[in-house]
């Protein structure tokens, strides 16, 4: 039978069970949260992103919500330094240029700060005479760090980015560093 599971990932942790990285490396993997064998994330979510990611023992599941061309949208909550205006939003809808391509139009609106939003740790640099803002952006590519270079191309450097959902599925319901079966 399969497997799926929908991990609200915090802040600073990867999104694999093990750390590769330096000796002596002390980094949060998902096997400080999730104790279930033979389940692998399907995407990635870069250990400064937070929120929703998709553990499956699925191989042909894993492969279709990770793989761009089966056009699975992923929206995320993003707070960005500034506010941008109507033209920065219009060029996020219609395709950025990135340094490795145009990105595919996206769905952007304006967003208040989603409520019961937990406490990031460590919190968000503010500076007080820039102020910041959210946005709430739809894409179905998944380019290296896209979002936030596509925010960065239009002058609204990312603070924090939240993915909200994967598909039909979404965050609601699970606190931060928890999971439930999909």
């Amino acid at each position: 039978m399969t497997r799926t599971i929908l991990f609200n990932k915090p802040f600073n942790v990867l999104s694999q069970f093990t750390d590769k990285g330096t000796e002596g490396s002390t980094r949060k993997t998902l096997s400080e949260f999730i104790d279930v064998p033979k389940v692998y994330a399907a995407g990635r979510l870069d250990r400064d992103s937070e929120g929703l990611l998709v553990l499956t023992d699925d191989g042909r599941l894993q492969s279709q919500i990770a793989d761009p061309k089966h056009k699975l949208p992923k929206t995320y909550w993003v707070q960005v330094e500034g506010e941008p205006d109507d033209a920065a939003l219009d060029a996020l809808r219609q395709g950025v240029m990135l340094k490795d391509g145009k990105t595919k139009p996206a769905k952007v609106r304006r967003m208040a700060e989603p409520k019961g939003l937990w406490q990031r740790d460590p919190p968000v640099r503010f500076r007080k005479t820039v102020p910041d803002s959210w946005l709430e952006i739809t894409i179905k590519e998944g380019k290296n760090r896209q979002v936030r270079r596509m925010t960065a191309a239009v002058n609204a450097p990312t603070l924090r980015l939240i993915r909200y959902s994967v598909g039909a599925w979404s965050i609601d319901g699970i606190k931060n560093g928890e999971w439930r079966d999909a």
